[in-house]
Order: structure tokens, then C-alpha cells, then sequence
């Protein structure tokens, strides 16, 4: 008997092998959980992805292809009406192996292999996500401004009636600032005559 190439011998020979996988494949397609050991699983999980891929296809060589390895109408059925919808945006990863210890018997690894149908969430490009990282706080901080110079605005609206003595001494202040704008702007004025008048005294 031909040792396989590659991964633990399940069964007696190639034949049994491949007729033992169908049988798996056949259970997590009705079931869409097993419980098995995790040597079977890990074998089990290319084969059973391989023909969801085939059921994403959907036409009709490819249902025969999946057909012709499960030999299971009612399994074929279910990979191609069920199955492949739930996973037409996902590329890849259609089953889950989860350890659950060790059986009491022989102390064989058990794991349950259960089939991913939840519902694909993208996840956003590299570029996007930075820009959005760098914007996020210069957003955060052109609100807060506002917030803060709308908040002093309103309260200096409540506080200040017309009339009152607050309004009067700020009305002074603001005529304070605009004449101190005014001397300092005709000092300015003032300076660069001065500094030709000197130059043509020289």
C-alpha cells in the first residue's frame, strides 16, 4: 500500500481516505459544526474550502465537481443555496477550529470545526485610516474653539443689559483700545518722516 505524500494516514488507504473526508465534509455542510479529532479536522479543512469555493462559482461544472466528491445531493444542495450566499464577500477562512481537550479514552486532541457564515465587516484602507487618525484631533480642536467662543459670547450676552455698568465700562474699554490703535498707528506714521528729516540734517 502507497505511504500518502504528505499529512497523517487517515484510514487504510487513499480510497477510504478520500470517501472518510467526503463523510466529514458531508456532516459541516448539514450540521455547520462537528466535533472530531484534530487530525481529521486539519485534513478536513482544505477540502471543505475548496468546495465552498467551487459553490461561489454556481454554475454547473462546478456543482458536479462538488457532486462528484461528496456523492450527498441534499450536502451539494445545501453548499450551493445556503452556504456559498453567507460567504460570497468573504476570500478565504470558511471554517473555524476551536481545542476542546483531550477525549477520555485514547486522550486524542478533540476540536469542534465550525463553518464562518457571520457577515464580512471591511476594514479601511491604510491611507484612509491615517488620514482619519491625523484629522480626527484638528477636528476635535476646531470644536472645542468654537464651543468655548460660543459659550463666552452667550454668557457675556446674559451678563451685559444696555445701560448697565458693565456695558459702560466695557464700551470705555473698547474706546480705550481703538485710541491706543489710533497713537500707535500715527506713530508710526510720525517715524519714518522724523528719520528722513534727520538723514537730510546730516
Amino acid at each position: 500500500m502507497p505511504t500518502p505524500t504528505k499529512g497523517p494516514r487517515l484510514g487504510g488507504g487513499p480510497a477510504h481516505e478520500r470517501l472518510l473526508l467526503a463523510n466529514l465534509a458531508v456532516a459541516l455542510f448539514m450540521h455547520k459544526s462537528i466535533k472530531t479529532t484534530e487530525t481529521k479536522a486539519k485534513r478536513l479543512r482544505p477540502v471543505a474550502e475548496r468546495l465552498i469555493t467551487f459553490a461561489k462559482r454556481g454554475d454547473l461544472h462546478a456543482r458536479r465537481r462538488v457532486l462528484a466528491i461528496l456523492r450527498n445531493k441534499d450536502a451539494t444542495h445545501e453548499v450551493f443555496t445556503e452556504i456559498a450566499p453567507l460567504v460570497a464577500e468573504r476570500e478565504g477562512g470558511y471554517t473555524r477550529i476551536t481545542k476542546l481537550g483531550f477525549r477520555k479514552g485514547d486522550n486524542a486532541s478533540m476540536v469542534q470545526i465550525e463553518l464562518v457564515l457571520d457577515p464580512v465587516v471591511k476594514k479601511p484602507s491604510n491611507k484612509t485610516a491615517k488620514t482619519v487618525k491625523q484629522e480626527a484631533p484638528k477636528a476635535a480642536a476646531v470644536v472645542e474653539a468654537e464651543v468655548v467662543e460660543t459659550a463666552a459670547v452667550a454668557d457675556t450676552a446674559d451678563m451685559i443689559e444696555e445701560g448697565s455698568p458693565v456695558a459702560v465700562v466695557e464700551a470705555e474699554v473698547v474706546e480705550a483700545e481703538v485710541a491706543t490703535e489710533v497713537v500707535t498707528e500715527e506713530a508710526a506714521a510720525e517715524a519714518p518722516a522724523e528719520a528722513s528729516a534727520e538723514e537730510e540734517a546730516k
